[in-house]
């Protein structure tokens, strides 16, 4: 299948132009003869000749770019640029930090650099890798790197996927070496994990179900890779099969149930607004996008079709719902505070008091009364009021916005919450936290200043 690759599929065409040239000069002689004695003839066969070796040419090249264009497009579904980029200065040169359990591992280069990239993999390299987990060298890759979602993927998508990363600039970059303490440094020894947790395979349609359905779970299965993060984990960090999207936590941010649980999950979405959320990141009086998934919907799903999108959520409206003991909806708490919090401004601020330290730090975009400022605009700064964040009935998320802010970039909008961890200290955070969800949110949500110290500490 080399040919489907835009080098190689240039050494062919080169090599069958070279061809068509030979046997060019060779009809040309004869008709050269020929012309003699019928010259317009000559001409005309000529004429044909060269535009028959033409339109091969155009054609092939149309293939290689149109395989390119496809790989693009797949390789945004499949989010890769989040993972092997640790410095924007060096797109898909690898080297960002993974914590797990066991220790760190520093995601790979897969720019064409020959020496410190893959481009020296063929493409039976880079198949297996994707397909089996096995790299160029023979070594077991780890699961970090979800060749267990990838496996999935057809053969051609693979190689689309490859046929665009060639087109990429190589970088000469060594990321650096994993941290992973004994034994888990020993590759082989993910020949056990997988027993356990990976079933090598491509997708196989349902007849028995619609071509979007079909579509949706071709790629919230394989691509998107969608349960990585919200499916939980076991104790060798494989998925619990029984629990598949109910949620799970990821570096201090809680990954929500996406099952079609109406209390726990997004069974109350209609499926306009889940398809918006992919593409956007936002939704007025639901959710709106920070931390990991912000990082989703800025490199990935922002770009994929509606198409892709709705067949996605067709998809996910079947997988078994989850409760997960939530009684009421995320987004169904909350009323505009009836509170006379005006008379607090040019008071001084206790270290601790929430409503005191909302007005000062918060009021300003989300308003005094928690309705936030410019509706359902692109861009709005968002409600506290149903709002999936300030509802929910742990407080990770809440926290970890107002540790590390808000930057997500799509094309309806930059969205943009300052960090408050350089200004606000543990206690700070816990009492503006207790205040948001017991004024507008899930009263029975609440952390503390310990809570907040330890998601102040969770490397990202």
């Amino acid at each position: 299948m080399k040919n489907h690759e835009p080098r190689d599929a240039r050494t062919i065409t080169k090599r069958f132009g070279g061809a068509l040239a030979v046997l060019a000069l060779a009809v040309a002689g004869a008709m050269n003869f020929h012309s003699l004695i019928e010259p317009a003839q000559a001409q005309t066969a000529a004429g044909a000749a060269n535009g028959a070796e033409t339109a091969t040419t155009v054609k092939d090249n149309q293939a290689g770019a149109d395989l390119i264009k496809r790989g693009e497009y797949l390789a945004r579904a499949g989010d890769c640029i989040a993972c092997h980029t640790a410095d924007k200065a060096r797109p898909f040169a690898g080297g960002l930090p993974i914590n797990t359990p066991f220790g760190t591992i520093y995601t790979p280069n897969i720019t064409s650099d020959p020496d410190t990239g893959i481009g020296r993999w063929t493409d039976a390299d880079f198949v297996r890798a994707m397909h089996e987990g096995i790299g160029k060298g023979g070594e077991r890759l780890y699961p970090a790197f979800p060749y267990a979602d990838y496996t999935k993927v057809t053969s051609g998508d693979v190689l689309a996927i490859r046929a665009y990363l060639n087109t990429l600039a190589p970088i000469h970059y060594t990321p650096p070496r994993n941290e992973m303490s004994f034994p888990f440094n020993q590759r082989w020894l993910m020949v056990f994990w997988n027993m356990f947790n990976f079933k090598e395979g491509r997708f196989v349609p349902d007849p028995k179900q619609s071509a979007e359905w079909n579509r949706g779970a071709y790629l919230v299965e394989g691509l998107a890779h969608c349960e990585e993060c919200h499916t939980p984990r076991n104790v060798t960090q494989g998925l619990k099969s029984g629990e598949r999207f109910s949620g799970a936590e990821l570096s201090g941010w809680h990954a929500y149930n996406i099952t079609p649980d109406k209390n726990a999950g997004v069974g109350n979405w209609t499926d306009d607004e889940l398809a918006q959320y992919l593409a956007t990141g936002a939704v007025h009086g639901r959710a709106n996008a920070a931390g990991p998934m912000a990082d989703v919907i800025q490199n990935s799903t922002q770009y994929m079709t509606p198409e892709d999108l709705r067949s996605m959520v067709a998809y996910l409206r079947t997988v078994p719902a989850q409760s997960g003991g939530d009684t009421h909806p995320r987004a169904s708490f909350g009323k505009p505070t009836s509170q006379d919090v005006i008379a607090m401004r040019g008071t001084q601020v206790s270290g601790v008091n929430g409503a005191q330290l909302f007005i000062a730090n918060c009021a300003t975009c989300h308003s005094w009364t928690g309705e936030g400022r410019g509706g359902s605009a692109a861009g709005a700064y968002p409600s506290l009021i149903h709002n999936s964040v300030v509802g929910a009935s742990a407080a990770n998320n809440l926290t970890m916005v107002m540790l590390h802010g808000v930057n997500r970039e799509t094309k309806t909008a930059n969205v943009f919450m300052p960090a408050f961890a350089d200004q606000l200290n543990d206690e700070q955070i816990a009492a503006i936290s207790n205040y948001v969800t017991k004024t507008f949110g899930n009263p029975q949500s609440t952390t503390t200043a310990a809570e907040v110290a330890k998601l102040r500490a969770t490397p990202q």
